[in-house]
């Protein structure tokens, strides 16, 4: 309820918001002026007097207040668990995988790893009839995993903001916000750029989870 607006945005952090299900904007439509460098400024019809929100490069942005620019989230993810004694010893292991899903024309969101671990988070409606059991059985004849498990029904939510590398304890803010939710974590994922934190919940706590991490950082 009465969401705020976010006043300024870089086209880096829109990318992410609008892929993780933010649909105010689609990627065609944006790509022509971003790769330009032209700003986009929105503005409100029915609000004159308000400021609207600026599309910007990185480069363009003045001094931002808050620590995050936004938060979107996605259902309809499904993970394939593997565990295996020293994968991370055995080369070529990933790529065994990663040709068995391009064999089969799928692509994959995140990948997760340990030392001994795998997790692939794929798009469920990439699976059609079969498709699934036919990947699973490829994994185990030729990775031969100790154990191999499908997780259904997972949302993955974006924590996005050009601040938030440079300040400590963001991390930690989200997940105790989830954690006073009483919603589980079942992912963790951030990228190497640590311009966003991608979290997998439950189908099930996606809308909630977006509320307790909007209420934990925007006042």
């Amino acid at each position: 309820d009465n969401p705020k607006t976010i006043r300024t945005v870089t086209y880096r952090e829109l990318r992410e918001l609008t892929y993780m299900g933010a649909k105010v904007f689609h990627h065609d439509a944006i790509s022509p002026v971003s790769k330009k460098g032209i700003p986009i400024h929105i503005l409100n019809t029915c609000d004159l007097k308000d400021l609207g929100t600026k599309i910007v490069l990185k480069n363009d942005v003045e001094g931002n207040p808050d620590i995050i620019t936004g938060i979107a989230g996605k259902k309809g993810f499904m993970v394939i668990a593997l565990e295996k004694d020293q994968m991370n010893y055995q080369v070529g292991f990933v790529r065994k995988i990663l040709t068995i899903l391009e064999t089969n024309n799928i692509s994959f969101e995140h990948m997760p790893t340990g030392v001994d671990t795998l997790s692939i988070i794929i798009e469920s409606a990439q699976f059609k009839e079969g498709i699934l059991k036919k990947i699973v059985e490829e994994i185990k004849a030729k990775c031969t995993p100790e154990n191999i498990e499908v997780l259904p029904d997972m949302a993955m939510i974006a924590i996005v903001g050009r601040e938030m590398a440079n300040t400590p304890g963001v991390a930690s803010k989200v997940f105790t916000s989830l954690a006073n939710a009483s919603i589980n974590v079942r992912m963790i994922n951030q990228g190497s750029s640590e311009i966003s934190i991608i979290v997998g919940v439950e189908d099930k706590d996606c809308e909630e989870s977006i509320r307790a991490i909007y209420n934990a950082f925007v006042k």
